[in-house]
């Protein structure tokens, strides 16, 4: 598939969620979503990065290091509140915990994606450790943690108005049944799930930590539907609020492509190329990283500088010829160095 490309140059959305469609079935070809609690390894870095990044949406200011270093030891590093690091902790917590489910991917069709139990037990977990030393001021007793907000929410400052506490059971209820609805015909599951997402957020059904767990529950259903989890990162975070803001109006198209980026980005960079082996032909974006971009793979593959295939949804490769097109492209350099020492 050559993806099409719609002004200034970035794919159409129909586009995108083709290349999605496809990493998935790679993916699948290849075992599926490893099991988390056997594939450690290859679930630590979405594990950090989810927990870093979803916990900066919202205003926590650890690093990424400072992330890192708190949820492999339990040890504090710098100076920040206590409840900062237990935001953290806590987020770090309830992740592991959906990413556990990865072994339950593969759940029948008659079986929910999620649970109101499972709902409040990400709640439970997302907030808990923080509220210990900071809870929500006015908290009540019957509100805590895994628990429905008992209070009404003032308008927000993008105009959104979260229904009076009274209704949050109903509304759950309904959203519950969306939640386990598939799409509708000719719906992209990406905008199904963004849909949902929205949905949830606009419901608002907890005192604080709806942003949090409402990402989790995202990614609790991208990982029952055999999809890998979406990272939204903090960079992206004025773009994430403004397509929210057009899902409230029901517009589900700008959340579902930014939901359906943020999948395929964790399949290329976490997944894909930790399941494949050495000679297993995968996407040339599963096997860019830090030393060489996607694009000049591309461009390395079109010259013949790099062994790879052309099939009908792009170029393909594997690690090994990566590896051998990184090592000549160094001997050409060290060449290049030892003539231009010579020649002077």
């Amino acid at each position: 598939m050559v993806i099409t490309k719609q002004g200034r140059g970035r794919p159409r959305r129909s586009a995108i969620y083709t290349a999605l469609d496809v990493a998935v079935a790679e993916l699948r070809q290849i075992g599926g979503l490893p099991e988390a609690d056997l594939s450690q390894a290859i679930w630590a870095g979405i594990w950090y990065e989810e927990s870093h990044n979803s916990t900066a949406i919202e205003g926590n200011t650890l690093k990424l290091k400072e992330v890192q270093r708190l949820l492999m030891t339990g040890e504090a590093v710098g100076a920040k509140e206590l409840a900062e690091y237990n935001e953290v902790k806590g987020y770090g917590d309830a992740a592991q915990w959906v990413y556990a489910q990865a072994s339950d991917s593969e759940i029948g069709r008659d079986d929910p994606y999620i649970t109101l139990t499972e709902l409040r037990q990400i709640h439970r977990l997302v907030v808990e450790a923080a509220w210990t030393v900071k809870p929500p001021e006015g908290l009540l007793p019957e509100e805590g943690p895994g628990s429905f907000r008992r209070h009404d929410i003032e308008a927000f400052p993008e105009g959104m108005v979260a229904p009076p506490f009274t209704q949050v059971p109903a509304l759950v209820s309904d959203w519950l049944q969306l939640a386990n609805s598939e799409p509708q015909q000719d719906q992209p599951l990406p905008e199904h799930l963004a849909k949902v997402h929205n949905a949830f957020e606009r419901i608002h059904p907890f005192r604080d930590g709806n942003g949090r767990t409402g990402r989790l529950a995202l990614n609790l259903l991208l990982i029952r539907h055999g999809l890998a989890p979406a990272i939204i990162y903090k960079r992206d975070r004025t773009k994430y609020l403004k397509v929210m803001r057009r899902a409230d109006r029901g517009d589900y198209g700008p959340l579902g492509e930014l939901l359906a980026r943020a999948t395929k980005d964790c399949l290329d960079r976490f997944l894909l190329p930790a399941v494949g082996g050495p000679h297993q032909t995968l996407p040339l974006s599963a096997l860019a990283g830090r030393s060489v971009t996607a694009l000049a793979l591309r461009r390395a593959a079109e010259r013949g500088a790099l062994k790879a295939i052309r099939r009908e949804t792009g170029w393909y490769s594997t690690k090994h010829a990566v590896e051998q097109y990184l090592e000549s492209r160094k001997g050409g350099r060290r060449r290049r160095i030892r003539s231009d020492t010579a020649s002077s």
